[in-house]
């Protein structure tokens, strides 16, 4: 299992849980997190330095993802194992990937993740079936992009969606001794350091403005675990006008029990649908990244999964690179939190967007296991045998 971000990590964690109950006879071995740690599977190296936000910044780090990828790859050779599960972080995968085949062209790739080419770059299907031997993708508008060039796929869904643990809004409530009317305003800064440099300061800022405008709003601020230390080195002040919360156990109570969340655009919007939280999001890379981007990669008009799978419609406001502002944050949030209907409706189209990104049956972990342990056993026929 190799896994370098944060929500990387917590889908390899995932899918190892799964096939150990479908099985104990498989060993593991893995590079990643604090969530593949948890279960056992330790990384022979850091892996936080792959955090990192849009192309330019790539290119910049550009020389400390090559050296970890001739690490992974060398750690994986080592270890000769049947499959490797590549989780999620395109560029990073593609290089260890890479690597791998050169060296031991025996041992099975698999991608759990698909790089975005209905949004980006469809090019990068074909590199990717050039590369690897399975796909588990998470939207059945990826699979027709790999059908040309033969990379067997599967469908997953959304693994946001299959994590649909209800938080205790209540329980919040009550621990803190909060009136179940009392407005809570929840500020999710980021789980990338670039993030929390780049978006972190305008959601803060824009939190601070609603404090001020809106009598008795109280604003909780949930770094993610991953980046829980380095907030606080970032931003020491916070504590003095917000609660910032340390518990990860407590993170989806907050957003069950918050009337609004101002949330980094990422995996964490779908997390605040399913706990029914309306949402306004906020995002913002580098200059030549967003070029880029804009004027030769990006073919949707959104970022937001919800936006997008609701035919490209703004569902869920964003305020993207030059509309990062905190005013305009702050402007639509204070209004939201004056008008209990339009939070009821923002809840309601949410809802409609997240039935649409929905794949019945098993979880996406289950899924990925159950096709991951079949192309590792022999029991599925790949175009490169």
């Amino acid at each position: 299992m190799v896994a370098g971000e944060a929500s990387g990590d917590l889908l390899a964690r995932e899918v190892v849980q799964a096939i150990r109950r479908e099985t104990d006879d498989v060993e593991f071995a893995g590079i990643g997190g604090q969530e593949l740690a948890s279960v056992g599977i330790h990384s022979p190296f850091d892996i936080s330095s792959l955090s990192i936000l849009g192309f330019a910044e790539g290119i910049r780090a550009y020389g400390t993802v090559v050296k970890l990828a001739d690490a992974a790859a060398d750690a994986i050779v080592a270890f000769k194992p049947d499959a490797v599960v590549l989780v999620d972080s395109w560029g990073f995968m593609l290089r260890v990937a890479q690597r791998v085949r050169t060296r031991a062209p025996e041992i099975k790739l698999i991608k759990l993740i698909g790089p975005q080419v209905w949004a980006t770059r469809p090019g990068r299907a074909k590199t990717l079936a050039q590369t690897v031997d399975y796909l588990l993708c998470m939207h059945d508008m990826e699979v027709p992009y790999y059908e040309p060039y033969g990379l067997p796929t599967t469908v997953i869904g959304n693994p946001a969606l299959s994590r649909n643990r209800p938080g205790d809004g209540q329980r919040f409530r009550a621990a803190r001794g909060m009136a179940q009317d009392e407005k809570i305003c929840l500020v999710l800064p980021g789980s990338r350091r670039s993030e929390l440099a780049k978006v972190a300061p305008a959601l803060l800022e824009a939190a601070k403005l609603v404090s001020s405008a809106v009598p008795g709003v109280r604003i909780i601020v949930s770094p993610s675990g991953n980046m829980a230390e380095a907030f606080d080195e970032a931003f020491p002040d916070v504590s003095g006008w917000a609660e910032v919360l340390h518990a990860p156990e407590e993170r989806y109570d907050a957003m069950a029990a918050a009337d609004l969340a101002l949330a980094c655009s990422g995996t964490v919007t779908s997390e605040l649908a399913m706990q029914g939280t309306p949402m306004i999001v906020a995002y913002r890379t580098g200059w030549l990244t967003w070029a880029l981007a804009r004027g030769l990669l990006y073919k949707k008009r959104h970022i937001t999964l919800l936006n997008i799978v609701s035919d490209d419609q703004e569902i869920v406001p964003e305020f993207v690179q030059t509309r990062q502002k905190p005013d305009l944050i702050a402007e639509t949030a204070i209004q939201w939190l004056s008008e209990p209907k339009r939070l009821q409706a923002q809840k309601e189209a949410q809802q409609a967007a997240l039935v649409r990104m929905q794949v019945g049956g098993h979880s996406s972990a289950e899924i990925a296991a159950a096709t991951i342990l079949s192309v590792a056993r022999g029991q599925v026929v790949l175009t490169q045998e």
